[in-house]
């Protein structure tokens, strides 16, 4: 359940800075891409994961 959570932080973060225009994150905007696919990648992952062990 940890994993499903920090991948959705992951992904929520990179919504983040996508929308954000805080110049403090201009450096790392350019990197919102990656922090989305993988949030998307390790939700995904786990909720597979869970489904292969019968948990879901």
């Amino acid at each position: 359940m940890f994993q499903i959570f920090l991948g959705l932080l992951i992904l929520i973060f990179g919504v983040f800075l996508k929308v954000t225009k805080d110049p403090g994150f201009s450096r790392t905007k350019k990197f919102w891409w990656m922090f989305v696919s993988i949030g998307v990648l390790a939700i995904i992952g786990q909720l597979f994961i869970k489904y292969q062990l019968g948990e879901l």
